[in-house]
């Protein structure tokens, strides 16, 4: 991994080569902070696996300072009920891990993960204690899932974040003289009947000492502001914090692209209000969490008539076109992930950012972090990622690319090779065992490998038939441009409740610069459905001029419907922080949200040629 860097970057100071370990000592300059990484490849005996980890912590004890520890750790967990029944610990090396081990899906290690939930030992699955489990989103697959997490897997996966940042700030100067907006949002946590705590992501993270120690050099908002469960008040207040300290922010970011765009509406619903708290000094009335009043009594000192009447001026103009820019002048760049079902929003950010680069900077999901963005200052639309090899031990499943939907209904083409074994242009679904009891787990991700950075795969992430539905739309919404319409969020389902069955579309639409519902011509609606139609995969055009599929649907929705979907996500336990537009629609609750918005229907020909 160290060939990630550059001696400008990383100064390696010692290195030990022993039978069983390779360790490099060394500091992140840019960070000043001294780290120790090792490599390991354990013995196959229990006896000697003893002995390694006796002189591993041996060695630990001699160094102060954070150790980062990667390679091959399966035999440590050859003898947990999950893998014996595969292997015994005495065949526990990486080719019987790999002929013996099944490829598995969520269903597959549920049961255990279960039964550690209700307060069996984590043995069962996994050697080392697990002492936490993350909540996903449940807004991709479905459902949400809890996947376990370790001491060491934690620390082990802090550190992309902190590669991220070197590389971003290779590209911006001077970051460390301002602070960061980012939007966070918390979820209350849910217990599990062993005592183990679930979290969504998000949450989890932000109450670490990790998070909380660094906290105050990075982000410009009070940890009382993260940490408040009322989704309306932490946009206000992180919103408010952001504002009154406008002249120190340099960078704006979340997660994932989707909670800017729901930043940009609450703002265009709440300026007015914001700009009276400002101007008076004082909260209103239904701000009542008590933590966040009194981490802003601290920020909002007295009245402050000037800042209210300039970001009333900003608000007030018809174009929004830029405001980022004119509301926090300093800002550099923009960090967000915005690539899979995200990259729907970047037209939207652009706008709104008036030209200030937007950075996906990392490929993350919750049960691995997969790599970095080592050009930030690509075009947003072009980002591949760089695979971290230490992160988890990652195996590519090849596929058809025109196999399916989802990963896992896509038609495998070859066995499952090692990272170093990819090749270039070879559409793949990743499949991960990491350092907290996933073994050989399909994430459900289809990624295609665009080039190599030191032999580790640079890749495009989520190369699913959700890309081929973005490149549709994408190339569908050029015919509204013209006429100053956006496309602001979109989703999609299959209607099978009549035969045969079709696709439909949700659009959402605005006017450029304003919340204003265009007039939907029907001759321009109907082209953008042949147009959808003409750039998908093949495997649908073959379907459809057999008949086998109806036209497709776009049904058009009022501005704000998307916003409401997000809320039934949340209010299911998914985080705003972690929310994913779904582009495939499972759940019959969320269709019934979007419909009752239609405000226009409109269909391709019946017959496609």
């Amino acid at each position: 991994m160290v060939t990630i860097w550059d001696r400008g970057n990383f100064q390696v100071d010692k290195d030990l080569c022993e039978e069983r370990f390779i360790v490099v000592v060394g500091k992140w300059l840019a960070k000043g902070i001294e780290v120790v990484l090792i490599n390991v490849y354990a013995p196959n005996t229990i006896s000697e696996q003893n002995i390694l980890w006796a002189n591993l912590l041996a060695l630990k004890n001699s160094f102060a300072c954070s150790w980062i520890i990667g390679g091959d750790f399966n035999v440590r967990n050859a003898g947990t009920e999950y893998l014996s029944r595969f292997f015994s610990s005495d065949q526990a090396d990486k080719q019987s891990f790999k002929t013996n081990v099944p490829i598995v899906t969520y269903e597959d290690i549920k049961p255990y993960i279960d039964r550690i939930a209700n307060g069996e030992t984590s043995s069962i699955l996994f050697a080392d204690l697990i002492t936490q489990f993350i909540r996903s989103a449940g807004t991709s697959g479905g459902q949400q899932k809890l996947i376990p997490i370790t001491i060491e897997s934690f620390e082990e996966g802090k550190y992309h974040r902190l590669l991220a940042d070197i590389v971003v700030k290779k590209c911006f100067s001077d970051l460390d003289e301002g602070k960061s907006f980012y939007l966070y949002f918390s979820k209350p946590d849910m217990k599990t009947p062993s005592g183990l705590v679930a979290s969504t992501y998000s949450t989890f993270y932000s109450k670490t000492n990790t998070f909380k120690n660094s906290l105050a050099k990075f982000c410009i908002s009070p940890i009382e502001t993260i940490l408040c469960l009322d989704n309306k008040q932490i946009m206000f207040f992180q919103l408010l914090t952001g504002l009154l300290q406008r002249y120190e922010v340099v960078r704006l970011g979340s997660i994932f692209a989707s909670v800017l765009a729901r930043t940009i509406k609450f703002l265009e619903d709440y300026w007015r209000e914001l700009c009276c708290n400002i101007r008076t000094g004082y909260l209103r009335d239904w701000i009542i969490d008590p933590g966040c009043k009194n981490a802003m009594s601290l920020i909002l000192t007295g009245p402050n008539p000037e800042l209210a009447d300039l970001i009333q001026q900003i608000c007030e103009d018809k174009s929004w076109e830029g405001v980022f820019k004119k509301l926090w002048p300093k800002i550099k760049y923009i960090s967000s992930i915005c690539t899979g079902s995200m990259s729907q929003y970047i037209p939207l950010l652009e706008l709104y950012g008036g030209g200030i680069p937007l950075v996906s900077p990392s490929y993350v999901s919750s049960e691995a972090c997969f790599g970095i963005n080592m050009k930030p200052l690509s075009n947003p639309f072009d980002v591949s990622y760089t695979f971290l090899p230490n992160t988890a031990y990652f195996e590519f499943l090849p596929v058809n690319k025109y196999g399916g939907g989802k990963a896992q209904e896509t038609r495998t083409i070859d066995k499952p090779v090692d990272l170093e074994n990819v090749k270039l242009g070879q559409y793949s679904e990743v499949v991960v065992t990491t350092l907290a009891g996933l073994y050989r787990y399909r994430v459900g991700d289809v990624l295609k490998v665009t080039g190599f950075y030191s032999k580790s795969p640079h890749i495009d992430g989520d190369k699913t038939t959700e890309e081929d539905l973005s490149k549709a739309i994408t190339n569908a919404k050029l015919i509204l441009e013209p006429f100053g319409i956006m496309l602001t969020a979109y989703s999609s389902y299959s209607d099978t409740s009549s035969t045969p069955g079709r696709y439909v579309l949700f659009w959402e639409l605005k006017m450029k610069g304003s919340n204003d519902l265009p007039k939907l011509d029907a001759r321009v609606m109907d082209q953008c459905c042949c147009i959808v139609e003409e750039s998908v995969d093949f495997t649908y055009k073959l379907f459809r001029k057999d008949g086998a599929i109806s036209a497709l649907e776009l049904r058009v929705v009022k501005h704000g419907s998307f916003d409401e979907l997000m809320d039934f996500y949340t209010s299911k336990g998914a985080s705003i922080s972690q929310y994913k537009p779904p582009c495939w629609l499972k759940s019959e609750e969320a269709i019934k949200i979007l419909n009752p918005g239609m405000v226009g229907k409109f269909f391709s020909p019946k017959t496609m040629s």
